[in-house]
């Protein structure tokens, strides 16, 4: 039987590593060496390499396992390609950090008794809290901007009219789980909605505090759900490779309402969230479902 070219074996010797990184919870517990490379490769000494941690450098593998450079760099490519090491442009190479999908029902805005949620604000935190894991929000970033594409044609204002914009971050279990920006209509504010400017927290939801301050009252809501490539800011929060490799979800969510001023049913509210497709699933229910919380799925 040919052996493997040695690329093969040190980048088998490597993804061994990574494997036994995951299964290990953590570097105080480091099992035996296991077996090292196959092939023409020397007998580097082998550890766990865990989710998240950095490889040593080209030269330093190629010291280890007394190949060439180019032999070295054709390994990582090898693992690149697999999906299980990334590079970051000025720090190195590391283990890709694999995550548990969490599902977001997107069904219908958080029921108790349903078990559904909205994927936004205050049902998508009760959503995690249900699934027993931990969500934190950070306190929203309130400004405003002037509305234009997709922004001024979902809540039909006119170019350049004025929106306030309410932005957070948000993590589950500590790992960055999405971004999300809430735009309303900036006559809100002059018309008694005051809270809309404020950089806190509106405890009760946008939704609730709306319909009482101003008589608006969701009525329902219009999701349409896109991908596309991560930008620079996306890239660094979440941590993704700037390869593009992992895109993005976004969710554009736009609500509707009636009030005592509008004729119809309105727009009042875009809600934009974006979800990293490595760590994200969405379910969608329809009619009767018994399972109260539909799980992930391994695809």
């Amino acid at each position: 039987m040919p052996v493997d070219p040695m690329y093969r074996s040190i980048a088998e010797d490597l993804r061994a590593r990574i494997e036994l990184g995951r299964t290990w919870p953590t570097e105080a517990a480091i099992p035996p060496d296991p077996p090292s490379a196959q092939g023409e490769s020397s007998a580097p000494p082998t550890s766990p390499l865990f989710p998240g941690s950095q490889l040593p450098t080209e030269l330093e593998l190629r010291d280890s396992y007394n190949a060439s450079r180019n032999t070295i760099r054709d390994a990582l490519k090898l693992l690149i390609g697999r999906g299980l090491i990334e590079t970051r442009p000025g720090q190195g190479t590391f283990v890709v950090e694999k995550f548990e999908p969490f599902m977001t029902t997107l069904s219908s805005d958080w029921q108790e008794d349903s078990g559904l949620g909205g994927g936004e604000g205050h049902a998508a935190l009760a959503e995690v809290k249900a699934r027993h894991r931990t969500a934190d929000a950070s306190d929203p970033q309130v400004g405003t901007k002037k509305a234009s594409g997709y922004v001024a044609d979902r809540l039909q204002v006119s170019e350049g009219a004025s929106v306030i914009s309410r932005h957070q971050e948000r993590s589950i279990d500590g790992q960055r789980w999405s971004l999300q920006t809430s735009y309303y209509p900036f006559e809100f504010a002059t018309r008694g909605a005051a809270k809309l400017l404020e950089p806190t927290n509106i405890d009760e939801g946008t939704v609730t505090y709306l319909a009482r301050t101003l008589g608006l009252k969701q009525v329902g809501y219009r999701d349409l759900i896109a991908v596309r490539a991560p930008d620079e800011n996306e890239i660094k929060f979440f941590r993704l490779p700037d390869d593009s490799r992992i895109p993005v979800f976004v969710l554009l969510r736009t609500g509707f309402a009636r009030g005592p001023d509008t004729d119809g049913v309105r727009p009042f509210r875009l809600t934009e969230s974006v979800f990293p497709c490595d760590r994200n699933q969405f379910v969608i229910n329809a009619g009767e479902v018994p399972d109260r919380l539909g799980s992930a799925a391994d695809v």
